[in-house]
């Protein structure tokens, strides 16, 4: 991959994992972050050890979509190879972005589905897209009202997981569009991070007994980097496996409606 790889939510544990392991295998890497002041210490501790890494830093906040408009903006045609939609967030509370969507559907689904409509005519016709999507969408179902939920339909894990099943459809109808693409699903598993800190009275207990079991943050990125790395598409990624997309997300119907409907509501 000749340009920079953009990786989203670059900040995070796992984002600043695949940002170290591009660096060290040569690629230049785009940080896509919204606080840049965490950003400039992540730099400059992968720096520290990896410097010659070529990195840069640039704003984006996947919770308004002014922002996604004003980063896609100032990538130029040519100068990225591959996108990694690494950001997530697992919401605490109903939120309403300034764009009137929930804050969980906006990071983690209107976002980078607006940054990666914007970025396709500056990426090559053959790039490596990968998102990042999650366990939980097999036990969540989808339709054209998920989108928007309700404050009284909201959950934490069950909105982060609607989400992230909308993002699997978004990347399956793309597929289909731009079939030249070489757009993959990584699925991390369960990984020690911020996120699956969702706030609880019982979450030191929780922590204590259950962070030990499940993946650290290096662990947990490998799949994506495998997927980035891949030289066909549509591939669901998942610890040391890589498969076809499960059979129970097929369904070109419901991610034709799925489609429209973000469009419809991002005004496209």
């Amino acid at each position: 991959m000749s340009g920079r790889i953009i990786v989203t939510g670059a900040t995070g544990s796992m984002g600043a994992e695949a940002v170290e392991a591009l660096a060290v295998q040569g690629h230049a890497v785009l940080m896509a972050c919204r606080n840049r002041v965490k950003a400039e210490a992540v730099r400059n501790s992968i720096l520290q050890r990896q410097p010659h890494a070529d990195l840069e830093i640039r704003s984006l906040d996947l919770s308004s979509l002014a922002s996604v408009r004003a980063f896609a903006d100032s990538i130029e045609a040519g100068s990225v190879s591959a996108l990694f939609n690494n950001a997530g967030v697992i919401s605490k509370g109903y939120i309403i972005t300034g764009d009137g969507f929930e804050n969980t559907f906006s990071v983690n689904y209107f976002g980078p589905w607006l940054l990666t409509q914007l970025l396709l005519p500056k990426l090559p016709p053959d790039a490596s897209i990968v998102n990042m999507v999650s366990l939980t969408c097999r036990f969540v179902p989808l339709a054209e009202q998920t989108l928007q939920p309700a404050k009284n339909d909201f959950s934490q894990l069950g909105t982060y997981a609607r989400a992230k099943r909308a993002l699997v459809s978004f990347s399956l109808e793309l597929a289909r569009r731009h079939p030249a693409l070489r757009i993959n699903l990584a699925d991390p598993g369960i990984v020690a991070s911020d996120m699956i800190d969702l706030g609880h009275w019982f979450d030191p207990l929780a922590d204590a007994l259950f962070k030990p079991l499940v993946k650290t943050p290096k662990a947990g990125v490998q799949p994506a980097l495998r997927a980035l790395a891949a030289a066909e598409g549509l591939h669901y990624y998942v610890g040391k496996k890589c498969r076809p997309v499960p059979r129970r997300y097929l369904d070109p119907a419901l991610d034709a409606r799925i489609w429209a409907e973000t469009q419809r509501l991002i005004a496209v």
